[in-house]
């Protein structure tokens, strides 16, 4: 303006698809900012026009009023051109270094984003219980944008809901639990459709969604409040919103897993020292009865059982009684052995007590209808054997029948007598009598066994274990539980076992 004795000038630089005047002297109806045009320009008092760079794409216009000659000589023009030129470098260079600023700028925030997550990460991958994690996912978040209120709420089925909050409360799980679904990430609430989720998460002042995605389902959501200042969430912010929740989602299913673990190794635990305590309930030694022999055997189905049996014998030499007995307990798993224990201790303080089996049923019976619940009962079978004469009698509670194999092959049954035991008090129970001799055996067993089934669906049934007990009976006691439960192995063929299994086999050598 000083060489040319220009009275006003103005400089308007490419913005936004168009020209606005970066800086101006003396033209009034143009300030800062405004939009640049010829036209506005000229009305303005401005007659020269100069263009800054190509003047296919400049990078601005140079803008003079009318110098104090009245027009430029060839000398100024060229001046004029080469002050535009200059000009538009400079404001190339300018604007390229303020790029380079924003492209580091942005880079920053990118790597500090990202070394925020993996230190997420690291935090989350040290927490075993899911509520930490949500507390981490919820400080993380508003940390980052200084918002003043979080939700995070998440579930799994057969745990307890997750919820964590700050100024702010949504009930879990809302009834619009199915909207978060079709969500693809974070959402800002006031782009949300119309509807109860949009409407929930207002109330509550909250201004960020985002869906807890683990995988292909969503487990929960976070959601924020309003960024410190009311600064907008950007794109970039969203983005960096969905790392976290992604990672807290993953960092969630691992806590619920671990504690599933735990759970786990806790009740295998538990189940491992009751399955010990069950195997001590078993005689630790069959007794011995001079000619008569015995044997058992015992597999539950699980690690617990509620299949029993016992063998004990009363008063002493000649007059010694023997005591057998298989029960089985309804039910199978932890509460069926607590029966099968509840059992054992009654029998155990009745057995000596009672003049009879049939007696012995009968108490048995009243006992467990008193202390168990009405769907619980057991079925069993008692026998008492006089070693030294041979004499036996023996009470059948509901039971399988049991098979008394002659030295000459024939089989006899020993069937029901009475009602299961826990079912009706008062039941009576009758009491059969028999007698062994030299080579006969007896077998108890529960329905474990005839009803094992192989891979047709086929039954062992009891006609099997019949001629499997009458091919063996003149072994011992323990090779004939052996042969029998070869026998039954064979026929299942390796199907897994559904039942508990027990036999229990008396014999009588050629010396009774």
């Amino acid at each position: 303006m000083g060489r040319l004795a220009a009275s006003r000038a103005l400089v308007a630089l490419a913005c936004d698809g168009g020209l606005r005047v970066a800086v101006q002297r003396g033209v009034k109806g143009l300030p800062a900012g405004a939009p640049f045009t010829e036209a506005a320009a000229r009305a303005e008092g401005l007659q020269v026009f100069v263009p800054m760079g190509e003047a296919s794409a400049p990078l601005g216009v140079l803008a003079l009023g009318a110098p104090a000659r009245g027009r430029l000589d060839p000398e100024e023009a060229r001046f004029l051109k080469a002050l535009a030129g200059l000009a538009a470098s400079g404001v190339a260079n300018a604007r390229a270094h303020a790029e380079v600023r924003r492209l580091n700028a942005s880079l920053d925030l990118k790597v500090h984003e990202l070394e925020t997550l993996l230190e997420l990460v690291q935090v989350l991958a040290r927490l075993e219980e899911p509520d930490d994690v949500a507390q981490v996912i919820g400080l993380t978040l508003t940390g980052r944008w200084a918002a003043s209120r979080y939700v995070v709420a998440a579930e799994r089925a057969g745990h307890p809901p997750v919820v964590r909050y700050k100024q702010a409360a949504i009930a879990w799980p809302p009834p619009w639990r199915s909207e978060l679904d079709r969500l693809a990430g974070a959402t800002l609430v006031e782009g949300l459709p119309q509807g109860p989720m949009r409407a929930a998460l207002e109330e509550a002042g909250l201004a960020v969604l985002l869906p807890l995605k683990p995988a292909s389902r969503v487990v929960g959501f976070a959601a924020l409040g309003p960024r410190a200042g009311g600064r907008p969430y950007e794109d970039a912010d969203l983005a960096f919103g969905s790392g976290v929740a992604a990672q807290g989602g993953v960092a969630l299913e691992r806590a619920w897993h671990l504690r599933e673990v735990v759970v786990k190794k806790q009740i295998e635990r538990e189940l491992a020292l009751a399955a010990a305590i069950q195997q001590r309930l078993f005689p630790a030694a069959l007794p011995a009865l001079g000619a008569c022999e015995v044997a058992a055997v015992n597999r539950p189905a699980r690690q617990v059982g509620g299949d029993y049996y016992d063998a004990m014998v009363t008063d002493a030499g000649a007059a010694a009684q023997a005591f057998f007995c298989v029960a089985d307990v309804s039910g199978k798993g932890i509460a069926a052995s607590l029966l099968m224990s509840s059992v054992q201790a009654t029998l155990r303080a009745l057995l000596g007590r009672e003049t009879s089996l049939g007696e012995l049923a009968r108490c048995t019976n009243d006992l467990l209808h008193a202390a168990t619940p009405g769907n619980k009962y057991v079925t069993g079978i008692f026998l008492g054997v006089c070693p030294a004469t041979g004499a036996a009698s023996y009470v059948n509670a509901g039971h399988t029948e049991g098979l008394v194999v002659r030295a000459g092959g024939t089989v006899e049954r020993l069937p029901a007598t009475g009602v299961p035991m826990g079912l009706f008090p008062g039941a009576r129970y009758d009491e059969g009598e028999f007698r062994l001799a030299a080579g006969d055996l007896v077998a108890l067993y529960s329905d474990g066994v005839t009803e094992a089934q192989n891979a047709a669906g086929d039954e062992f049934g009891g006609e099997r274990l019949a001629a499997a007990l009458t091919a063996a009976r003149d072994r011992p006691a323990r090779d004939v539980v052996v042969a029998v439960m070869d026998d039954l192995d064979a026929f299942v063929a390796g199907i897994p076992q559904y039942d508990d299994i027990t036999l229990l086999v008396v014999s009588v050598g050629s010396s009774a």
